[in-house]
């Protein structure tokens, strides 16, 4: 064990794997269950359970890691990503989440079926899980493995696949029942976890006034100029957006708890409350970057976290609960990632080729699925080699590149009434390879050598930028294919699904009585404390 834990500090985190465990096992001997039941939690999930499951799945060690790591180097502006998740958050509640759950389907790409045919659904459903494996499985695995060996000396692979087994076995078995009860108990947990990191950082530093008076005024500034390398203003509000609408909304990841949700009411005001949640990683994550840049003079990257650990002075059994708040993370989001997965291969690869199946068959087929998942993610482990430093600044990199055609068709298919859907495919083939062109790029700079300046030039354009390019180059694929070459096809597709109408939301909150009253205040409520938060940090 490593130097400062104790018996104690052992006993909790062995305490938080035994009461997981518990939890999850708990609805792994049901024999009742149904493709509802295994999948979407028999959708009797309160507003509590869907924001709190929502925030536990996305709260990853990457973040611990790499918000952390960012935060030292740069200071509050990473706090940025966070922020723009919580207004998508809220446009989920109140927009998009009635559209998918008055569709009736039970996935994204199911929805796309629905509103382009048939031609979207397989391959998104696939798409979707390779960039589980990619964006958030290894990942996952490269920022805990850097945590534990760091702090106990345990190998990156031991650990993963000792963590990939153990939530393995309950999301197995208990499907997103296991999952969902265990995320509300790990997203406790993390948060503990999270802000005991900081209350004993500010205190080992002096207090926050104390810190402000360490570190550079530039790094309490969340609006960098536009040339800035990393946070330009500019990338940030019309950039992270598009990442973030791709990362909450279209989405099965997050989008199987909105329709896990007993009611309408339940997954509006459960968005809400995710989105009320997302404010604290810019202190539990961030903030502990910038304690550890001014005790350790400047040190940032991705030993951030685990160093803040080490150097600072916890009473008895603290360390424990911290680490087990990182473990909470890594979980939480594994059992996301293979009961998401197993859903998207059950209801949108095996069903429409399958036709009829029983409820037995589809759970079945979903566990088969999960374990499958398994599997993969302990083959995967070996490719966290391909995983950089400054981890957070390469995930959001990798998802400004992944995110902007799936975005823009989206869009479209909340917005439109008709759609080609060829155009809808060939919007998804053509942008996912212009912006795997882009990554290629910018991860392996001398490939560059072989085109002209112009790709080359590329290279120094901020990713977030980019992102911007590539959303506006899929719109235009996607007019272009379907109102001019498949203008035809576009027109003669009649399609009766739920789709945007402002001017019903604008009537809904007209109307409104006590209930979307409450609402409305609480989300005008999120907005004031962002506004807060941007206020005291732009100085």
């Amino acid at each position: 064990m490593a130097t400062g834990f104790t018996f104690i500090d052992e006993a909790l985190i062995l305490t938080y794997l035994a009461v997981t465990m518990i939890i999850g096992f708990r609805y792994a001997g049901k024999k009742d269950q149904t493709f509802q039941r295994y999948f979407f939690a028999g959708n009797d999930l309160g507003w509590f359970a869907v924001g709190m499951s929502i925030f536990a799945t996305n709260i990853s060690s990457e973040h611990f890691v790499g918000l952390a790591g960012a935060g030292a180097s740069r200071g509050m502006a990473v706090g940025q990503f966070e922020l723009m998740a919580i207004f998508v958050l809220v446009i989920l509640g109140w927009v998009i989440a009635p559209i998918y759950m008055k569709s009736s389907v039970s996935t994204t790409p199911e929805f796309l079926e629905q509103r382009f045919g048939r031609l979207l659904r397989g391959p998104f459903a696939s798409l979707s899980i390779v960039l589980y494996i990619f964006t958030k499985m290894i990942v996952a695995f490269f920022a805990g493995g850097l945590l534990f060996n760091r702090l106990f000396g345990v190998n990156v692979y031991t650990s993963a696949i000792v963590i990939v087994l153990l939530t393995g076995l309950y999301s197995v078995f208990g499907g997103a029942s296991a999952v969902i009860k265990t995320g509300i108990f790990q997203g406790f947990v993390l948060i503990l976890g999270g802000l005991l990191l900081t209350i004993f950082g500010l205190k080992e530093v002096g207090g926050f006034a104390q810190l402000k008076r360490d570190l550079p005024s530039d790094f309490f500034c969340m609006f960098k100029p536009m040339s800035d390398p990393d946070y330009p203003w500019t990338g940030i509000l019309f950039g992270a957006p598009i990442v973030a609408f791709w990362y909450w909304v279209t989405d099965q990841y997050f989008i199987q708890k909105i329709l896990s949700s007993r009611n309408l009411d339940a997954a509006r005001v459960g968005s809400l409350f995710a989105a009320t949640l997302k404010i604290l990683p810019v202190f539990f994550l961030v903030l502990p970057g910038l304690v550890t840049a001014a005790i350790f003079h400047g040190t940032g990257g991705d030993q951030t976290y685990s160093m803040l650990i080490e150097g600072i002075s916890f009473p008895v059994g603290v360390k424990g609960l911290i680490l087990s708040g990182v473990l909470a993370a890594i979980m939480s989001s594994l059992a996301g990632i293979f009961n998401t997965s197993a859903l998207l291969v059950t209801n949108d690869i095996y069903l429409p080729r399958r036709g009829q199946a029983t409820d037995h068959e589809l759970v079945l087929v979903g566990r088969l699925a999960t374990l499958v998942m398994v599997m993969v993610a302990i083959m995967s482990i070996s490719l966290v080699k391909l995983v950089s430093s400054q981890l957070y600044l390469f995930l959001q990199g990798l998802q400004s590149f992944v995110s902007p055609p799936i975005t823009a068709i989206f869009l479209f298919a909340f917005v439109l009434r008709k759609g080609s859907a060829k155009a809808a495919l060939w919007t998804l083939i053509i942008g996912e390879l212009a912006g795997l062109f882009l990554l290629v790029l910018r991860l392996s700079p001398h490939v560059a050598g072989v085109f002209p300046s112009m790709p080359r030039a590329i290279l120094t354009v901020n990713f977030l930028h980019l992102s911007i390019l590539l959303f506006l180059f899929s719109i235009l694929v996607f007019v272009v294919l379907s109102y001019v070459i498949d203008r035809e096809s576009c027109l003669q597709l009649r399609v009766n699904v739920n789709h945007l109408r402002l001017s019903q939301l604008f009537l809904r909150i007209r109307d409104a009585k006590g209930r979307y009253r409450a609402s409305i205040l609480f989300s005008f409520f999120i907005f004031l404390v962002v506004a807060g938060l941007w206020n005291f940090f732009s100085k």
